[in-house]
């Protein structure tokens, strides 16, 4: 049971599912049915000096990323509680089934300060997770990104595409599916059929997810610079002129980094990037028995607080090659984001905007606290 004050909108003990099909709650349920009185104070805070991503304005740059807005109802939800950036669910060509339940533990690393540390022991030696939820909030992320038929996905993502208000901003995700026995050439053709698809949405923008920790955990697609370029390139010429942003997850390696850099915007190919997504780690229970069922689960990725340090040190990072080698592409700080000066750590450490996950999901006024504390 959560016994902070705040109820979150993804409910996590409920199904994925049943997320899906109930949800949101809390306050974005209330959002939905007029029960808050957020709309037009969290839309106009920001209007007289709207700021710009990627060339498109919006009231604050700060919002929700990939993973908890599920459909057009928590993607309106979020608009309504003042999220202005607001990115749907990671979609796929196909449908696809979800990890089984429970999805959702609460974790606690064994620092003082809740954090995890890229490449440290504690990853492989064993993190607690169990459903105690406490704040400063960190949990477990393990969905497998499921995804509806693109007959459900796409109408559901129009909706959420015309329910942005003025200076608001939908962006969709999307990635490209393995299976078994799929050439490259056939996985890239994958990904340049879902933003087809995406396209066909009217959306005006796109992410692209390279990060997920879900599909494997021995190498994520965003570690192989070489295979993303030629995909943003596949994907570019079919999205024409839209602004493409690619996620990525924690790069130890600054030259990995800058591979990955020339290898997208040196190209023309992508013209931001997301990060991060989550820190994979081992998840035990009190005795040390693997703490989500099943079979390959006994890693999940986490997210949360506990990986705002790494969330940070790649946008400075980021920002760092951005300066060296002159390119201009937007970086987008994801991971920890629980509190304004969160917000504004991220900003100074060179990100052009910011969101949250974790932090949104358990307190849904963090974006009316953010433009509270800022004056805006």
């Amino acid at each position: 049971m959560t016994n902070q004050q705040f109820e979150p909108f993804y409910d996590v003990n409920r199904t994925y599912d049943d997320n899906y099909r109930q949800g949101p709650f809390g306050l974005f349920a209330q959002a939905l049915t007029g029960g808050t009185t957020t709309e037009n104070d969290a839309t106009s805070a920001c209007a007289a000096t709207p700021a710009s991503v990627l060339g498109f304005p919006v009231n604050l740059p700060f919002g929700i990323p990939a993973g908890p807005l599920l459909n057009s109802r928590f993607t309106t939800a979020a608009f309504r509680m003042g999220f202005d950036l607001a990115v749907y669910k990671t979609v796929r060509s196909r449908a696809w089934g979800c990890n089984p339940f429970p999805n959702v533990l609460a974790v606690h690393p064994k620092a003082a300060d809740g954090s995890l540390t890229p490449g440290s022991a504690e990853l492989d030696e064993g993190v607690l997770a169990d459903t105690r939820y406490n704040l400063p909030i960190s949990i477990s992320n393990s969905f497998g990104v499921p995804s509806r038929d693109p007959d459900v996905w796409q109408p559901d993502m129009r909706d959420a595409i015309a329910a942005a208000g003025p200076g608001q901003l939908l962006v969709p995700s999307f990635q490209g599916s393995r299976v078994a026995g799929m050439s490259t050439d056939e996985y890239i053709a994958d990904h340049v059929a879902c933003a087809r698809l995406v396209c066909e949405t009217g959306a005006q923008l796109m992410e692209m997810n390279t990060s997920c920790p879900n599909e494997g955990h021995n190498r994520l697609l965003c570690h192989d610079p070489h295979l993303v370029g030629r995909i943003t390139e596949a994907v570019k010429n079919e999205i024409g002129d839209r602004p493409l942003i690619v996620k990525l997850a924690y790069f130890p390696s600054d030259i990995e980094l800058e591979t990955m850099v020339r290898e997208t915007v040196g190209h023309g190919t992508a013209q931001g990037f997301s990060t991060i997504n989550t820190i994979s780690a081992k998840l035990v229970d009190a005795s040390g028995n693997q703490a989500l069922p099943g079979e390959g689960r006994d890693r999940s990725g986490v997210c949360g607080n506990a990986i705002r340090g790494a969330g940070l040190d790649m946008v400075r990072r980021l920002s760092a090659i951005r300066e060296r080698l002159g390119l201009d592409f937007a970086i987008v700080g994801v991971g920890g984001v629980i509190e304004p000066e969160h917000y504004l750590a991220y900003r100074e450490a060179g990100a052009d905007a910011v969101m949250s996950a974790t932090g949104a999901m358990w307190d849904a006024t963090l974006a009316q606290r953010i433009k509270a504390a800022i004056g805006a």
